[in-house]
């Protein structure tokens, strides 16, 4: 959800104060990086799970606070939507069977909350964007009761100064062009986000592994193929996530200033490469201050907040995130993996996250690493096309020139996870069953994006508009979610 504001709107004053805090902060973390001790004892991973709520009708249902009150569990917390809330896991270990556990304790934990959500009149749905959802549902009070919300959508209009124009065109030529008057759209975007904790001196060559990476987990993981009605990109998050929250008005654009939601534009030596790039290129849209004083903290001995950083840290929307934070007195640093949406089962989320955490192992320890024989405008493309076309994408990779993404996968990428884990210590039970996953996805040709564009087209066959064919295939989705069955063995209607 990100960390809480105190208003919604501020002063030039406070604006300029922000400004400052934010350059000391930005100072101690330069010296805390130098001499300080950051805590890693062990590899930790954590994920968090963003959902759906729709109704009886499948239409979704703004009702996430009395949702939340009936599933009376913190590990659930709102999402920008009244129609989302978020699923906070407790970070783990990697080695061993805990992958195991944690898709049971997942599967327990989401059937609880699903149960305490129907008794609220709401159904919970794993999806990457849902796909029943319409313009005319913004018509109504749709934003959570939350200051941070209100004030994100303020600060972005007030950069742009006029609505939001969104406007994306999918690969079967299906188009959406439309104006929005707030950030509701972003909403839309419900994602799955991996963490994984690093040592500062590995943090560089983690984060460029997951930049170069990102692409193929798009590909094999697509889940947002429709939007307001329109059979767009196969992760149409990506785009629509990019317009829905752009601050640059299309004088600014043709400048050349960066978005909000960016990919970056190269590769990095250092996690303050990042945190120094939000300084130097973003203004802030939360200038939050505290009473911290950082240099006197850490000349004491101990860790500060660097709330002000952390804070504008969190409003430029990386696909794979830095992040600092503090767990019992001592700081740490993580990679936030942003890529993955949301669903369509438990399985198909443990299976992306296995993927990941083994190829980001054999990536960033590489003697050769593939950012050195890869261009930063290639990874970037690589990410644009597999959002586009899912797992039918071609991608460029070193060694292979132009491949499919499912073949680089299965020729080059699934060996490389197989052996990541072991090198993690994951028990070969685990890498077995979500490796497979992944495998049966590529050997099918089918990713939850597929299947959602293959049940839409056969129910529209049927004589079924559009709308109605939607409400269809929701509905066997989520027979299939709940069975947590991989989605690559679905039955289509």
């Amino acid at each position: 959800m990100g960390a809480e504001v105190s208003s919604t709107s501020y002063s030039r004053e406070q604006r300029q104060r922000y400004r400052e805090k934010v350059h000391q902060d930005l100072d101690v973390f330069e010296r805390m990086l130098t001499q300080s001790s950051f805590e890693f004892d062990r590899p930790l991973t954590g994920m968090e799970i963003e959902l759906n709520l729709v109704d009886d009708k499948l239409d979704p249902t703004f009702t996430n606070a009395a949702v939340l009150d009936s599933i009376a569990d913190p590990d659930y917390q709102t999402e920008l939507g009244q129609y989302n809330i978020e699923l906070n896991v407790d970070p783990r270990p990697l080695p061993g069977t805990a992958a195991l556990d944690l898709e049971k304790d997942l599967r327990t934990s989401l059937n609880r909350a699903n149960q305490r959500a129907e008794e609220a009149g709401a159904h919970i749905v794993a999806i990457g964007i849902l796909p029943t959802l319409m313009p005319d549902h913004f018509s109504t009070e749709w934003m959570s009761a939350n200051a941070r919300y209100a004030a994100l959508n303020e600060a972005i209009f007030a950069a742009r100064g006029e609505d939001l124009w969104i406007d994306f065109e999918g690969p079967t030529g299906e188009r959406l062009a439309t104006y929005a008057d707030s950030i509701a759209p972003e909403s839309a975007c419900t994602s799955v986000q991996l963490h994984l904790q690093v040592q500062p001196l590995e943090f560089a060559d983690h984060w460029n592994a997951a930049q170069a990476i990102s692409s193929i987990q798009l590909a094999l993981g697509a889940n947002s193929p429709f939007f307001f009605g329109r059979q767009l990109w196969h992760e149409s998050r990506i785009e629509l996530f990019l317009q829905a929250t752009d601050t640059r008005s299309v004088e600014l654009k043709n400048q050349g200033v960066r978005p909000r939601v960016w990919f970056g534009e190269r590769w990095i030596t250092s996690i303050f490469d990042l945190f120094e790039e939000n300084v130097r290129y973003f203004p802030s849209l939360l200038p939050e201050t505290s009473d911290e004083d950082p240099v006197a903290l850490l000349e004491a001995g101990k860790a500060p907040e660097l709330s002000e950083l952390r804070l504008h840290n969190g409003t430029v929307y990386r696909w794979n995130r830095p992040i600092y934070d503090i767990v019992g007195g001592r700081p740490h640093l993580r990679v936030e993996n942003r890529v993955l949406p949301a669903g369509p089962t438990i399985i198909d989320c443990m299976a992306n996250s296995a993927f990941y955490y083994g190829v980001i192992k054999m990536l960033a320890s590489s003697d050769r690493p593939v950012w050195t024989r890869m261009s930063f405008a290639a990874a970037e493309e690589n990410f644009r096309q597999c959002a586009q076309r899912g797992i039918d994408s071609r991608v460029y990779w070193p060694g292979y020139g132009e491949v499919r993404a499912d073949e680089l996968t299965v020729r080059r990428l699934l060996p490389m996870a197989y052996e990541g884990l072991a090198e993690w210590g994951v028990a070969s039970e685990v890498a077995e069953r979500y490796l497979g996953v992944i495998e049966g996805r590529c050997r099918a040709g089918v990713n939850g994006a597929t299947w959602q564009i293959e049940a839409v087209r056969r129910f529209e066959e049927k004589g079924q508009d559009r709308p109605t064919a939607l409400h269809s295939m929701l509905e066997r989705y989520l027979e299939g979610m709940h069975s947590n069955e991989p989605v690559h063995t679905w039955e289509l209607p």
